[in-house]
């Protein structure tokens, strides 16, 4: 089978999601013996011929100031979308509700291939971030669900992924399907711990809290210092050791040095710095910035007494199975996405969505460690899901899918105004995807086809059936700023064909 991967993250940007896709495509190409093509925004500097699958990096535009270490893609990249469509789908998986669906939905008007899509995040903290709250964060939304009502199949990683999914206005049907870690079930040895622990002050019996992930306020990062405050004023002796990088990193930093705590920082030439808290308060809190080596993330998994990931913004939370593969049980909030599955004081702990509850929690719990350490072996046997397991679901579903497509069964649903202007934005992609390398001097005729291309994108908006054109405003300014993209996109393009360089030198 031929499977296509669209996310708007992969390496060098490593996260959740990032994570997901290189799974997938690891172990459907070496396993399931699939032929795997990921497309994603291209990133400066960036070797994509290290993968054991096909990377096709399309151009990007650099929106770090909106997300931090982002860069977004344009989802009407010609020649990347005729690489892709070559390579013969026989089912497209997007990731990301916004230019990878789009994409995706350009290559299936090219191929016919089915659209699966995975809803992870919660976009709309994403967008409110980026653009605020009020009409934009609106109508962004509003157009990355019709984004995601526009695929054959939707995809969350749990029910309380799904629920959030229809409060921003999606009607269609979904599925739940989990996704897995690729650490393997079991601790690492003690040698390996020490290695990578060494340098921290993390003396015997004293209990050791951990976080991964970005370093977002969102994920509940004040509410742990918060908890690690109160424990401090409690007489509570303790390590908090947080691992990732991120914009609110710093923030985090100093609000840790204002509570009077004693703070460790990771510098970037790997140098500890520390910086003394008020004479009487307890605790030392840990920032060691990103850890990407797997091994070493193992190894402070096992070393730790308890995960703390108080996060309603994630909608599965693979750090807390990825825990769970270590024996390490996780403290999270009750009614979460997060909590699914959990038990309280059986596989984890269920706490109240405030510091105080945390830090009441953690004063009990870290009184018996042998009892958080048995709490953390049923996590282990009980909610663990190794990622070979939940991609071979994930493949099951593909093969099924394909096989309604080939007998008729699969229901595919009715066109909207978008799909028509994604029709014109696809024979752009047909038209042009053999221009790039044209010399320089039949530039003016290029410029002419694109000007009737326009004209054509336009006939087809007259033409739409009167059902469609019940869309009103909405779809015109739709279809003119569509075809302002499409126009700057080809631009670009022709600009790169005859060899201009972007900001980036490529």
């Amino acid at each position: 089978m031929n499977v296509c991967l669209l996310n708007d993250s992969f390496p060098p940007i490593i996260d959740g999601v990032a994570n997901v896709v290189m799974n997938y495509a690891r172990i459907m190409t070496e396993q399931l013996k699939a032929r795997v093509l990921v497309g994603t925004p291209a990133y400066p500097d960036t070797d994509y011929t290290q993968y054991p699958y096909r990377v096709v990096a399309y151009p990007s535009l650099d929106t770090t100031g909106f997300i931090s270490g982002y860069r977004t893609g344009n989802p009407l990249s010609m020649r990347e979308i005729g690489e892709m469509a070559t390579f013969g789908p026989d089912i497209i998986h997007t990731h990301c509700p916004a230019s990878s669906t789009i994409m995706a939905r350009i290559l299936q008007n090219e191929t016919g291939a089915p659209i699966v899509f995975t809803y992870h995040t919660k976009f709309d903290v994403d967008i409110a971030r980026a653009v605020g709250e009020g009409f934009l964060q609106r109508e962004t939304i509003k157009a990355m669900v019709g984004n995601i009502s526009a695929c054959d199949d939707v995809w969350v990683v749990s029910e309380g992924a799904g629920e959030n999914l229809r409060s921003l206005g999606y009607e269609g049907e979904y599925r739940v399907v989990s996704n897995g870690v690729d650490f393997p079930r079991g601790r690492v040895s003690q040698e390996a711990v020490g290695e990578a622990t060494k340098g921290f002050d993390l003396p015997e019996g004293v209990p050791v809290f951990l976080f991964v992930g970005r370093m977002m306020k969102y994920k509940g990062l004040p509410l742990i210092i918060d908890a690690m405050k109160y424990l401090s004023e409690s007489g509570v002796d303790f390590r908090m050791v947080f691992i990732g990088g991120g914009a609110d990193a710093e923030e985090m930093q100093t609000k840790v040095n204002e509570l009077g705590m004693t703070l460790d920082v990771v510098g970037e030439d790997g140098k500890v710095s520390t910086i003394p808290g008020a004479a009487d308060a307890k605790g030392r809190v840990i920032f060691t910035g990103p850890i990407r080596d797997r091994e070493k993330l193992r190894a402070w998994n096992t070393r730790a007494d308890l995960f703390l990931f108080p996060s309603v913004y994630d909608t599965n939370g693979i750090v807390v199975r990825e825990a769970a593969a270590c024996g390490l049980a996780s403290v999270l909030i009750r009614g979460s996405c997060a909590a699914e599955g959990i038990t309280h004081t059986r596989n984890g702990y269920l706490i109240e969505e405030t510091a105080r509850s945390m830090a009441v929690l953690l004063a009990d719990a870290c009184s018996d460690l042998e009892c958080l350490h048995q709490v953390g072996q049923n996590a282990m046997d009980e909610i663990y899901i190794s990622w070979e397991q939940a991609t071979a679901d994930a493949y099951r579903r593909y093969e099924e899918l394909r096989q309604m497509l080939q007998d008729g069964t699969l229901a595919r649903r009715k066109k909207h105004a978008s799909d028509y202007l994604l029709e014109a934005a696809s024979a752009v992609a047909e038209g042009t995807r053999r221009i790039f390398d044209i010399p320089r001097n039949i530039y003016g005729g290029m410029i002419e086809n694109v000007t009737e291309l326009k004209e054509d994108i336009h006939r087809i908006a007259e033409d739409l059936p009167e059902g469609v054109k019940k869309v009103g405003t909405d779809a015109k300014r739709g279809v003119k700023a569509g075809l302002a993209f499409a126009g700057k996109s080809i631009r670009e393009g022709l600009e790169l064909g005859i060899g201009k360089k972007d900001d980036d030198g490529e």
